[in-house]
């Protein structure tokens, strides 16, 4: 198999990334340096810091060159970055020296290199946003129609309390909204401009370095974080501290997904489901799992970036390149997740006859219940132990919950062992979810 699944035009269709894949490849990092740049030199000529004739020419001839990511791989071998290489073949593509001589004039390669990735992560960040708004979207419409349908709470994977399946994807729900709702911060505190020179000292911008930084950052739409941030990697891990909270979620929604497509549950079919090779009646939930499998790529992935941070005086190879490796990954990872989940949350059907079937089985959700009513006529611990006791007889003899409780307690409530009485704020807080949604 290919060295990375996203690569592989085998597995294109298990893990896709959708738009997100074009963002990270070489064509789109060299096409974000060069738009840096560009928008560089324009700030400069405007400043007077270079020849607004050479700033117009330089600017023009970044949005225009194409230059192949292989005609720099023998420089980025030897300089151990890309920007060199890309600094000679931009200047000859021009072929107008006295204009190309101010091509890159007091920046270093961080500053391109981080720049022109904050372009990148700045469309990913968009991409992301509209499958959270999709999906929320969609899972919001089922939360609204299913608010009060009745099914199994399950805690360690064993009946607890009724929940409703509304307030099952309100669930997943609420933190997708949570997420949406800390992109503007997030924008703020992370998409930065970068432009502080060999040692992040901008010695060589001149007296209006901070000035500079400002129109560029103004310029390409980022924010100017008012210092050199070389060495501090904060922004990005912000950025992947989002993604791992996003990512959670969807996963705890697949790996539930999973579990309640079983055999033996069929509480939810989905869309499409995968076959097998041998078994005729197989029906394998591949979305869900693929995104529990992205989620556990994610953590490995998210672990390697908090070691790239680490860098030793005022650049630091042996850190920065690891986020080369580890960061596109990253990212990819929850584009994909993201992509499943977005089908996912509109290619699945709740079975509410299965799902009310499990709830009267054995009745055991309503021992809790059960347990509450009886104290009218004993104490709490006393209560407790009775409703064990018949929780243990009615699995005994293989009745349900309420015929054993009824035959010990005649006189129990109405309604104690209805689902639809026992949900708690369940439907409310599907509703809640709904409303929140709808001013999203």
């Amino acid at each position: 198999m290919a060295a990375s699944v996203f690569d592989s035009p085998l597995y294109t269709r298990l893990f896709p990334t959708g738009e997100a894949g074009r963002l990270f490849s070489d064509t789109a990092a060299i096409r974000a340096m060069l738009l840096v740049e560009g928008a560089l030199a324009q700030a400069q000529g405007k400043l007077g810091i270079i020849p607004e004739l050479s700033a117009a020419a330089i600017q023009r001839a970044a949005s225009e060159i194409q230059i192949d990511p292989g005609a720099l791989a023998a420089s980025t071998g030897e300089n151990g970055v890309c920007v060199p290489g890309l600094v000679a073949e931009f200047r000859r593509e021009m072929q107008a020296p006295e204009h190309a001589q101010f091509v890159h004039w007091g920046a270093t390669s961080q500053d391109i290199i981080d720049t022109g990735l904050m372009l990148r992560l700045r469309q990913c960040l968009a991409l992301a946003e509209a499958d959270l708004r999709a999906i929320i979207a969609a899972l919001a419409k089922d939360a609204d129609a299913h608010a009060k349908t009745p099914m199994a709470g399950r805690t360690y994977g064993q009946h607890a309390t009724p929940t409703s399946w509304g307030a099952v994807l309100a669930g997943w729900g609420m933190p997708l909204i949570d997420a949406v709702e800390a992109l503007p911060d997030l924008r703020d505190g992370a998409l930065w401009v970068s432009l502080s020179g060999a040692a992040g000292t901008a010695a060589a911008l001149g007296p209006h370095a901070a000035q500079l930084r400002a129109d560029l950052a103004k310029g390409l739409g980022l924010r100017d974080p008012g210092r050199s941030w070389h060495v501090d990697r904060g922004p990005l891990l912000r950025i992947a501290d989002w993604m791992s909270q996003v990512i959670a979620t969807l996963a705890a929604m697949g790996h539930t997904i999973v579990g309640l497509t079983a055999t033996d549950i069929r509480e939810v079919s989905l869309g499409a489901a995968g076959a097998s090779s041998t078994m005729p009646q197989k029906e394998n939930p591949v979305s869900p799992s693929a995104i529990v499998a992205l989620s556990h790529q994610f953590t490995g992935l998210r672990a390697g970036l908090q070691a790239s941070g680490i860098h030793q005086h005022q650049r630091d190879g042996s850190a920065w390149f690891p986020e080369w490796l580890i960061l596109p990954e990253l990212c990819l990872t929850h584009a994909s997740a993201l992509h499943h989940a977005r089908a996912l949350s509109t290619g699945m059907t709740p079975d509410t006859a299965q799902m009310r079937r499990a709830v009267d089985a054995t009745g055991m959700v309503h021992a809790e219940a059960l347990s509450f009513a009886l104290t009218d006529r004993m104490t709490r611990p006393a209560a407790q132990a009775a409703t064990k006791k018949l929780c243990q007889t009615a699995d005994q003899t293989r009745q349900s919950l309420a015929d054993a409780a009824q035959a010990a307690f005649p006189d129990l409530p109405d309604g104690l062992f209805d689902p639809t009485c026992q949900m708690g704020q369940a439907p409310a807080e599907a509703q809640a979810f709904v409303t929140r949604a709808g001013q999203l």
